[in-house]
C-alpha cells in the first residue's frame, strides 16, 4: 500500500515533504499536485521507477517524459538553450508550460524520445511541487496523471488511492489543482506549438 500524506497546498509541512522527498530518493514511484493537475514523479536516474510510470500510464518514450526541474538553472543543465531561449523560458517559469528541448548529456539516454533525443521540460508554478523539488536537490522524471481509460486528469485523490495505491509508493494529496494540462512548446527548431493548455502563449508571439 502506499504511503497517503496529506500536505498543505500553500504551507507544506517540511517534515512531510522530507518524508516523500526520501521515498522517490530510494527508488519510489509518487503522485504529486501541480499547477495544472496531479503527476508521477521518480528519480531521475531510476530506470526501473521509470518503466512502472510507463505501466502505469501505459505509454512508451514516444510520449515524452518530463524533467520537473526546480529552478532555471536547473533546466539549463539539462538542456541545450541558447541565450534567447533563455530569455524566453526566464518569462515563462515557473508556470504551466512544458518545453521540448535538445537534451545536454546531463540526462540519461533512457529517459529522451528514441528519435529525436529530445526531452520536456518545466518549473512548476507549486508550492508542494517546488518543495519537493528542493528537498530532493535534483529534477523528477515526471508525466501528467492519467488514469487507464480515462480522457482527463482525475482530480479526486480518493479516486486515484482507490486505482493506484498498490502501483505507486506515496500519494501527497495536496487537495483540487484542476484537470488543465500544461501548455506544451517545441523549442528545438523556433517555437511551435504542441498543445494548448492552461500556460498562456501570448508572450512566445503565437
Amino acid at each position: 500500500m502506499a504511503l497517503f500524506l496529506n500536505i498543505h497546498p500553500d504551507n507544506p509541512q517540511p517534515r512531510l515533504i522530507a518524508q516523500a522527498a526520501e521515498i522517490v530518493r530510494r527508488g519510489g514511484v509518487m503522485v504529486y499536485p501541480t499547477d495544472s493537475c496531479y503527476a508521477l514523479g521518480c528519480a531521475l536516474g531510476n530506470k526501473s521507477a521509470m518503466d512502472r510510470i510507463l505501466a502505469i500510464r501505459q505509454i512508451d518514450l514516444k510520449h515524452h517524459l518530463t524533467l520537473m526541474c526546480g529552478d532555471l538553472s536547473q533546466l539549463g543543465t539539462y538542456a541545450r538553450v541558447d541565450n534567447s531561449q533563455f530569455r524566453l523560458l526566464k518569462a515563462a517559469t515557473p508556470g504551466s508550460y512544458t518545453f521540448i528541448l535538445q537534451a545536454s548529456r546531463e540526462v540519461p539516454a533512457r529517459t529522451l524520445h528514441p528519435k529525436r533525443k529530445t526531452i520536456g521540460l518545466r518549473v512548476p508554478d507549486h508550492a508542494i511541487a517546488l518543495a519537493l523539488l528542493a528537498e530532493l536537490g535534483e529534477p523528477m522524471l515526471s508525466c501528467t496523471l492519467m488514469l487507464p481509460h480515462e480522457s482527463e486528469p482525475p482530480t479526486d485523490i480518493d479516486e486515484v488511492r482507490d486505482a493506484l495505491d498498490h502501483a505507486v509508493d506515496v500519494i501527497v494529496d495536496g487537495g483540487w489543482c484542476g484537470t488543465e494540462p500544461t501548455t506544451v512548446l517545441d523549442m528545438t527548431d523556433g517555437i511551435e506549438l504542441v498543445r494548448q493548455g492552461r500556460g498562456d502563449v501570448a508572450m512566445f508571439g503565437l
